[in-house]
């Protein structure tokens, strides 16, 4: 009952929004560059992983913030992204898995793009920003996907997409027939246009989502001998409960030995190359038309992913590695760019940090706080933790992060708990839920977890 009164709140709230005219006084307000990954985690040079080239993803780091653990509100692209743009938590838009369409569920929400098009910006979608045909019709001047019903693939349909996912495979070439290569370049032709408003694009691209497909001079950077191991790493997935998931989209029904793993995960950085190099080309544009210096960017991941870890790759858990992504913001004028931020953030956090940033009414009834204040000091008191969220078939499962510790809860802790201390136990090899020396943390993080549940 409280979750639903809240929600009728933030309804109530949403439906009151009104576009409000731009400050056209002065200087021209900043355009926005938005860019979604599909299961991009931080393997990257910039978070540290210093055999993967991201160099265009690293630029941004550089002109921009690092925010070193920010967390997805659900570890599934639609689930995830309609959190995001909704500004809410999936126990509020109630979407769950890939095929719900959030305006079936909150058809009053105000999403992010189009909050910026009712506030007097020119729009405009490439790629994969919503969950492809669940996109919103409300959110874009232009490049709006129509709507399809997603359906769940079974039987032979189940298998055949299963066996396009599971590979790898080097192209000849630039890549100039993938995805990314042509959002990069429909991304180019929207900068490229005049315009008379500023503009919010949301330029989306789909690598390193499987298969990892890429031109083989990204697979020549990566030798497979070479690749390390995570230290969980095992070649089936390594425990039982809600916690561990079957192998999906990668190694499926078969195990991963260490040979096999490590072409897996070459291919994994193959493909996050491939496709910084198709961002590369959307940054050159901006910085060729002169639109740099006034242009916010962000980029984010829109999940964790694994490689091998606990014997389990892809998505879906609520281990740090399948819950902790990207995100990057780089506003125009900042005093602390190249700098990190180590504060715990959550997605919901983007939407209205962004409209802060662009100096737009603050929109109402959000579940996120705007990070503007991380932005100007990444050391700022902020004591806000971050949330996510899974369902397990019947089980539902909600993790809260702090800055030491992640605390994890299934079905109110009677389907299992997990408490990991971060610090002494990155890996998250040692549940210490149970642990007496831990029960003061046990019962604090209940305390965060208190009207988080479903």
């Amino acid at each position: 009952m409280l979750l639903e009164s809240r929600s009728m709140t933030r309804r109530s709230l949403l439906q009151g929004l009104a576009a409000a005219p731009l400050a056209a006084q002065g200087k021209r307000p900043p355009n926005v560059l938005f860019v979604a990954v599909d299961d991009l985690n931080v393997h990257l040079n910039c978070y540290g992983f210093k055999v993967v080239k991201s160099p265009n993803i690293d630029d941004i780091a550089r002109r921009g913030m690092r925010f070193d653990r920010a967390y997805c509100q659900y570890p599934l692209c639609n689930p995830s992204r309609s959190s995001l743009l909704s500004g809410l938590r999936p126990p509020h838009t109630k979407v769950s898995g890939n095929l719900t369409w959030f305006r079936e569920t909150i058809p009053d929400a105000v999403t992010l793009p189009q909050y910026f098009r009712e506030h007097g910006y020119f729009t405009a979608r490439t790629g994969k920003i919503f969950h492809d045909g669940l996109d919103d019709p409300k959110a874009w001047d232009v490049g709006y996907m129509p709507h399809v019903v997603q359906h769940q693939l079974k039987g032979q349909a189940l298998i055949e997409r299963q066996k396009r996912a599971d590979r790898w495979e080097k192209l000849e070439g630039e890549g100039e027939n993938e995805p990314d290569y042509k959002t990069a370049t429909e991304a180019i032709g929207f900068l490229e246009r005049k315009h008379d408003k500023p503009f919010f694009i949301g330029v989306g691209f789909r690598k390193p989502h499987v298969p990892f497909v890429a031109p083989k001079k990204y697979f020549d950077l990566y030798d497979p001998d070479r690749m390390e191991l995570p230290p969980d790493f095992a070649p089936r997935v390594a425990g039982t409960g809600p916690a561990y998931r079957p192998n999906f989209d990668v190694f499926i029904n078969r195990d991963a030995p260490p040979p096999l793993a490590r072409e897996g995960i070459a291919a994994y950085f193959a493909a996050i190359s491939f496709m910084d190099a198709q961002l590369g080309r959307v940054m050159s544009a901006l910085e060729r038309l002169g639109l740099r210096d006034n242009t916010i960017v962000s980029l984010f991941g829109d999940h964790g992913w694994h490689l091998g870890e606990k014997g389990m790759w892809s998505k879906m858990t609520l281990f740090e590695v399948g819950v902790h992504a990207p995100l990057l913001i780089a506003a125009p004028g900042m005093k602390t760019a190249g700098r990190n931020c180590a504060t715990p953030v959550e997605f919901v956090d983007i939407y209205p940090t962004l409209a802060d940033l662009a100096d737009l009414p603050k929109p109402s009834g959000l579940d996120g706080r705007t990070l503007k204040p991380l932005l100007e000091n990444p050391e700022a008191k902020w004591d806000k933790p971050a949330y996510t969220y899974q369902v397990r078939g019947p089980i539902r499962g909600v993790t809260v992060r702090m800055r030491r510790y992640r605390y994890t809860e299934w079905d109110q802790g009677s389907a299992g708990t997990e408490l990991y201390d971060e610090d002494a136990d990155a890996a998250e090899m040692h549940n210490v839920a149970a642990d007496p020396r831990y029960s003061a943390v046990v019962k604090e993080m209940k305390e965060h977890l208190a009207g988080h549940g479903w």
